[in-house]
C-alpha cells in the first residue's frame, strides 16, 4: 500500500512536470506572438473568445493565459473589458489538452522522450524549448497510463475504498477535492487527469468525476488572482471577473450533473472520455452563455468591485 501511494504520488508529479515543461516550451517560442495576438485580436468579445480558444489550446494551459491576460491588463496594453472574451476562450482551450489526454498515444512516448532529451542538449534556445515540448509529452502520457494502472491496486485498500466511496456519495466532498488540489497544484487539467485515471480504472464513478472536474474549475482561479496582486486595477478586476465567472458557471451547472452524465454515456463509451467531454460541455455552455453578455458582465463586475472601494 504504502509502495503504490509513493508511486502514485511520484507519477503526479511527474505529470506536473511534464505539463510545466510542455507549456514552458511552447510559450517559449511562441511569447511575443501570443502578446501580439492578445493585444490586436481581443477589442470584440468574439475575437477574444476565439483568440484566448487557440493560444489556451496551443500552449495547454489555461492559467497561463490568464496570467498573460493579467499582466497586459495590468501594464495597460488591454482594458479589462476586452479580458473578458479572452478568459472565456480561454475555459474553452483548456479542454483540448483534456480530449488529448484520452488518445492512445503510448506508441510515441519513447521516441518523444530521447528526441527530446537530444533536442535539450542544444544551445539554441528556440530548440531547447522544442526538446522541453517532446519531453514534457512524453513525461504526461508515461503519467497517464501510471496514474490508471496504479488507482486499481490503491482503491483495493479498505481506507482508500471507504474515502472512495464518500467521493462518490456527496458531492461538496468532490467539489472540495477538486477546488483545493487545484489551488495547490495550479493546474485544472492535471487534476481532472488524474480524475480521469481514476474513472478510467472505476474507482470513481462519473458524477464524481464530473464534480472534481467543476471544483477544479473553480481551483484554477487562484492563479490569476495571485498574479493580480500589486497590478493595480484592472489586473484585480480581471481576476475577479474570472472568479465570478467560473464560480457561478460551476454552481449553475451543479443542478444538471446527472442530465451532463447521461450526454456523455450517449457520446462515449470509455469513462474518461466522458468526462473530458464533460468538460468540453460545461466549459462550452458557460462561455457561449456569457458571450452575448460580455460587456455588460464587465460593467457589473467594475460595479461590484469599483464602487466598495469608493
Amino acid at each position: 500500500m504504502l509502495l503504490h501511494g509513493v508511486a502514485f504520488i511520484f507519477f503526479i508529479l511527474c505529470f506536473l512536470f511534464g505539463m510545466t515543461w510542455l507549456r514552458s516550451g511552447l510559450f517559449n517560442i511562441a511569447n511575443e506572438k501570443i502578446k501580439k495576438w492578445l493585444h490586436y485580436l481581443t477589442n470584440t468579445p468574439v475575437k477574444g473568445v476565439m483568440t484566448g480558444t487557440v493560444v489556451t489550446a496551443f500552449i495547454h494551459s489555461s492559467s497561463a493565459v490568464m496570467v498573460l491576460t493579467v499582466g497586459l491588463a495590468s501594464s495597460g496594453l488591454i482594458p479589462f473589458r476586452q479580458t473578458i472574451g479572452i478568459m472565456l476562450g480561454s475555459n474553452i482551450g483548456t479542454t483540448f489538452t483534456l480530449e488529448m489526454f484520452t488518445l492512445d498515444m503510448n506508441y510515441l512516448i519513447i521516441p518523444s522522450m530521447i528526441t527530446g532529451c537530444v533536442l535539450y542538449f542544444f544551445r539554441s534556445p528556440q530548440i531547447r524549448s522544442t526538446g522541453m515540448i517532446f519531453v514534457g509529452f512524453g513525461l504526461i502520457f508515461t503519467s497517464i497510463r501510471a496514474i490508471q494502472w496504479l488507482a486499481t491496486p490503491l482503491t483495493t485498500h479498505d481506507s482508500v475504498r471507504t474515502y472512495m466511496t464518500q467521493v462518490n456519495e456527496h458531492i461538496v466532498l468532490a467539489l472540495l477535492i477538486g477546488c483545493v488540489l487545484t489551488a495547490i497544484i495550479q493546474s485544472s487539467t492535471v487534476v481532472t487527469g488524474v480524475a480521469m485515471g481514476f474513472l478510467a480504472a472505476g474507482s470513481i464513478d462519473l458524477h464524481a468525476g464530473i464534480v472534481i472536474m467543476l471544483g477544479a474549475n473553480v481551483g484554477t482561479c487562484i492563479t490569476a488572482f495571485i498574479a493580480s496582486i500589486g497590478g493595480g486595477t484592472q489586473a484585480k478586476l480581471t481576476a475577479y471577473a474570472h472568479i465570478w465567472l467560473n464560480v457561478i458557471g460551476v454552481a449553475m451547472f451543479i443542478p444538471f450533473i446527472p442530465l451532463l452524465g447521461m450526454a456523455v454515456r450517449a457520446l462515449a463509451d470509455s469513462a474518461d472520455l466522458q468526462l473530458a467531454h464533460a468538460s468540453v460541455i460545461f466549459n462550452m455552455i458557460c462561455s457561449l452563455f456569457v458571450l452575448p453578455f460580455a460587456n455588460r458582465f464587465a460593467r457589473l463586475i467594475e460595479n461590484i468591485h469599483l464602487s466598495k472601494k469608493s
